[in-house]
């Protein structure tokens, strides 16, 4: 038994009575209809629980499910409750103003109450990064299919982890790195033209992003009435509230919690989850990664970090935003809203009938709820997530500890074994990593 099911066998059994409180839960979606990809019915919607109520979830989350025809949002999750409160009344406002379709949101401020329930599905993730980890692991071993948002763990460990636990219980996991899917720019035909060789032998990529992360260092406030401020931090050590870090009620930006070390990854992890994504798919490296990381010279640099691959691909940290790939043939630069080529024709000459074509996702969302329906990975599979991060972890490690650090993609560790002290860090109670 699971640590969260000894906790909440009586949180289980009160959501099995849903229909008793006048709560309509939709049909669960049959496991043959679900093998064998056939179209799902609409009163067979896949039942989905948003955990995490933030910028994320009502901006873009929460939207694109409430307009997929085969999915329903049954819950949300979020230790804040104005937040929480908030997104329930607009999951309910939407489905009651649609015709024959009951209010069905159930609010929760623990998730393990929601893993808990046997009728979802499904669920997506967008909490603060150091708690998306322990939510996959735990929604994959109750059966849930999982998408959670980029990055996908908070420790190299953890990515490892989230690995194992979707595959040994057969879960469809998306990584929430959009630009997979095109979402705000052209990067899958990046890809294509790098991949179908108009660079030639590719020697060199850098990857312009943020900061490395800084240790928090933030004053105590008055807390926010309501907010289960323990259950925010959870595996992150205990210290007084910041609306820095949980902003009051319902905020519209980006919480800054992303800079701080116990968190996040800084500006490096954050939109690095996103580029040094686009530069792994377009290397043809998403099961594997750098064999070598070295620190800048400048020990105070926070840029200039080497990754270098077995194939002797060197990729940095630094450069123009985005991600610029050097060739024998020139160079390709693709960013948000951003793709050009020096010369200009190795972007603006159509790819030939000979040249590498991928798949073209229909939405990140769309993508995952078919894959659900299917039973395939999604474009931005678990696996894809946890090499990327992994990336990033290990160029934060190089600028904090200031040492080159070989790396076994293979084997997800260290070639010097006393270096594996990295790949997770120290959590409090109740809060330990996962099993599988």
């Amino acid at each position: 038994m699971s640590f969260y099911r000894r906790d909440f066998l009586k949180s289980s059994a009160a959501a099995t009575t849903c229909a008793a409180t006048g709560i309509h839960v939709p049909t669960l979606v049959d496991a043959e209809v679900l093998g064998r990809g056939k179209r799902i019915s609409a009163n067979q919607r896949v039942t989905v629980a948003m955990i995490g109520c933030g910028k994320m979830a009502n901006d873009f989350h929460i939207p694109q499910l409430l307009n997929q025809p085969d999915s329903q949002l049954v819950a949300v999750c979020e230790v804040d409750p104005t937040r929480r409160r908030q997104a329930a009344e607009r999951v309910n406002k939407h489905y009651s103003s649609r015709k024959n379709e009951a209010q069905t949101c159930t609010q929760y401020t623990d998730f393990r109450e929601v893993i808990s329930r046997q009728d979802i599905d499904a669920v997506c993730i967008a909490t603060p990064d150091h708690w998306h980890a322990t939510a996959l692991i735990e929604a994959c071993k109750s059966g849930k299919d999982v998408y959670c948002e980029k990055p996908l763990t908070l420790t190299i460990a953890e990515a490892q982890r989230c690995v194992q636990a979707a595959r040994k219980y057969k879960r469809i996991v998306q990584t929430g790195s959009q630009q997979r899917s095109n979402v705000f720019g052209r990067f899958r035909e990046a890809v294509e033209i790098i991949r179908s060789g108009r660079l030639g032998k590719i020697s060199k990529v850098t990857v312009g992003v943020g900061d490395p992360p800084i240790a928090c260092d933030l004053p105590s406030e008055k807390m926010e009435p309501g907010l289960n401020w323990d259950l925010w931090l959870g595996q992150a050590p205990m210290r007084p509230y910041n609306s820095i870090l949980s902003p009051r009620g319902n905020h519209r930006h980006f919480p800054q919690w992303r800079k701080y070390y116990e968190y996040s990854g800084g500006g490096h992890v954050d939109m690095g989850a996103h580029h040094y994504d686009i530069a792994q798919w377009a290397l043809d490296m998403d099961e594997s990664g750098p064999i070598k990381v070295i620190p800048p010279e400048d020990p105070q640099s926070k840029r200039g970090v080497k990754f270098l691959y077995a194939n002797g691909i060197e990729m940095v940290h630094g450069g123009p935003s985005g991600c610029e790939f050097h060739g024998e043939n020139g160079t390709l630069r693709i960013d948000r809203g951003v793709l050009t080529g020096n010369p200009v024709s190795l972007v603006n000459t159509p790819l030939g009938k000979s040249d590498l074509r991928l798949p073209k996702s229909p939405g990140h969302h769309r993508n995952w709820l078919d894959c659900i329906a299917s039973r395939q990975r999604p474009v931005a599979d678990v696996e894809k997530g946890a090499r990327t991060v992994t990336i990033v972890h290990l160029g934060n490690l190089a600028y904090r500890e200031k040492i080159a650090l070989d790396w076994n993609p293979r084997k997800w560790e260290f070639s010097d074994k006393s270096n594996n002290r990295f790949l997770d860090r120290q959590r409090r109670d109740p809060w330990q990593l996962p099993t599988v």
